[in-house]
C-alpha cells in the first residue's frame, strides 16, 4: 500500500508541507503553473540547506497581501479556479476547517468571519498547491506522526499566549493528532494544522514498510534543529486501511424504547458511524441502557449536543481510540432468478486494500422487497443473492 507519512518533528506550515511535496517528487513545474494560474502570485522554488540537510523552498510572492477576505471570498477564489474536483473539494474543507477554528474562538458564526493571515494569497496558494500535490501521488493511505508544536508564547489579536496559537489549538482539538511541546517557538501554524488534519491519519510511529523517497520541506525558522518537514513515501505491508475514531457513551435511566427507537436515526444522520444500545443495571437498581457512538472526531461534539437534545443525559463521555482498522466497501448489483421472475438486489462487497474480497453482504431491503414479491423465505433471498455475487467475483 502507498502510505504518505509526514514528520513534523520541526512543525509544520502550509508552505513547509508544499515544499516537502516537491521536494518528494510532486512535478514544480505543474505546481507552480497550476498556483498561479489560481491565485494572483508567482511561485519560487530553490534548494536550501538547514543544519546541514539539503531541503526544499517555497517563496510565495504576493501582489495584495494585505487582503482581508471572508469566508465566502475565499470559497468562491477556489471555485474559480476551476481546479480538478477533488482538489478543490480538498482545498475549501481546509480552509473551512481552519475557518471553523476561527470563528469558535472569536465567538462568532462562521459568515461573519473575516481571515487576515490565512486569508492572504500565500496561504491560498500553499494550500491549493498542496492539495493538488496530495492528490497527485496517488496514495492509499496517509499518516501523521507525533507534531512538535514549538514553545514559548505567540502573539495573537487575544494579546500573548503560550504555543499553538488559539486557532491551532482548536484545530487540533478535533484531530486526533498527537502533539509535543520542544524550542522556544511556535513551530506549528492553522495551516500546517489544517492541512494535517484533512488529510493525515494519526500515528505514533512509522508503519512497517520500505522507503521509497523521503523529502524535506524547509520552513523560514532558523532553530537549533533542522527546521524543515520530513515527508515519506512508503510501500507500507497493512492491507487493511485505517481511521481515526472516537466512541461516545452516555448512561440514560428514564428514556422509554420509543424515544431510543428514534435515537438510531437520529444520530446516524448527525454524523454518527454506528450506533450500539445496551441494557443495563443503574444505580439503586433501576434498570437502564448504555448508549455507544462511534464518530470521527470532528463529528464529537455536534453528536454529544444531538445525544444531550434526544435523551437528556447531562454528559457524554469521549472514550479516544488510536485508530480502527476497516474494510473497503463497494456497491454492486446481482440479479436472481426465482421462478420466471428475475430480481436485482445490491450487495456489499468488503475487501483491502489488495482487492481481495473479505465479505460479501446482500442489502436487507432489496432482499426483502424481493422476498414479499416472490414469496421465498427472506433468508433464502439473501443467501442466493450472495451467492451470485461470490460466483460473480470468483469467475471475474
Amino acid at each position: 500500500m502507498r502510505t504518505l507519512v509526514f514528520e513534523p518533528f520541526s512543525g509544520a506550515s502550509g508552505d513547509m508541507i508544499l515544499a516537502g511535496l516537491i521536494d518528494l517528487g510532486a512535478d514544480r513545474k505543474e505546481i507552480t503553473e497550476v498556483i498561479e494560474a489560481s491565485v494572483n502570485v508567482s511561485v519560487a522554488v530553490e534548494d536550501v540547506t538547514k543544519c546541514g540537510i539539503r531541503s526544499t523552498d517555497v517563496h510565495i510572492h504576493t501582489k495584495d497581501s494585505a487582503r482581508i477576505r471572508s469566508f465566502e471570498e475565499l470559497i468562491d477564489i477556489i471555485k474559480d479556479a476551476k481546479l480538478p474536483e477533488e482538489v478543490e473539494k480538498s482545498a475549501i474543507a481546509v480552509f473551512r476547517i481552519i475557518g471553523e477554528a476561527e470563528a469558535k474562538v472569536h465567538g462568532i458564526p462562521l459568515e461573519q468571519l473575516h481571515f487576515h493571515e490565512v486569508g492572504q494569497d500565500d496561504a491560498l496558494a500553499d494550500v491549493i498547491g498542496s492539495c493538488y500535490a496530495i492528490h497527485k501521488m496517488k496514495v492509499e493511505n496517509i499518516l501523521c506522526t507525533p507534531i512538535n508544536v514549538g514553545g514559548g508564547s505567540v502573539r495573537s489579536a487575544h494579546g500573548t499566549l503560550p504555543v499553538p496559537a488559539p486557532a491551532t489549538t482548536e484545530i487540533l482539538s478535533g484531530s486526533g493528532l498527537e502533539i509535543h511541546s520542544i524550542g522556544d517557538r511556535e513551530l506549528l501554524t492553522p495551516t500546517g494544522a489544517a492541512l494535517l488534519t484533512y488529510f493525515a491519519d494519526p500515528s505514533d510511529q512509522l508503519p512497517p514498510g520500505k522507503i521509497m523517497t523521503t523529502g524535506y520541506g524547509a520552513g523560514d525558522a532558523e532553530t537549533a534543529m533542522p527546521n524543515v518537514l520530513r515527508i515519506m513515501l512508503m510501500e507500507t505491508t497493512g492491507i487493511l486501511s485505517r481511521d481515526h475514531m472516537e466512541v461516545l457513551e452516555t448512561n440514560v435511566d428514564d428514556v422509554t424504547g420509543e424515544v431510543l427507537g428514534n435515537l438510531f436515526e437520529a444520530l446516524m444522520e448527525t454524523g454518527a458511524k454506528d450506533v450500539a444500545i445496551t441494557p443495563a443495571t443503574m444505580k439503586k437498581g433501576r434498570t437502564g441502557h448504555i448508549i455507544h457512538v462511534i464518530a470521527h472526531p470532528e463529528d464529537s461534539e455536534r453528536i454529544a449536543r444531538e445525544l444531550i437534545r434526544q435523551t437528556g443525559t447531562l454528559g457524554v463521555r469521549i472514550l479516544p481510540t488510536k485508530h480502527r482498522f476497516i474494510a473497503e466497501r463497494k456497491m454492486e448489483n446481482v440479479n436472481i432468478t426465482i421462478g420466471k421472475q428475475t430480481f436485482q438486489v445490491a450487495v456489499k462487497i468488503a475487501h483491502d486494500t489488495s482487492d481481495e474480497v473479505l465479505h460479501i453482504s446482500a442489502e436487507f431491503e432489496d432482499c426483502r422487497r424481493t422476498s414479499q414479491e416472490c414469496g421465498l423465505p427472506l433468508k433464502e433471498v439473501i443467501r442466493r443473492a450472495e451467492e451470485k455475487a461470490w460466483n460473480k467475483i470468483l469467475n471475474k
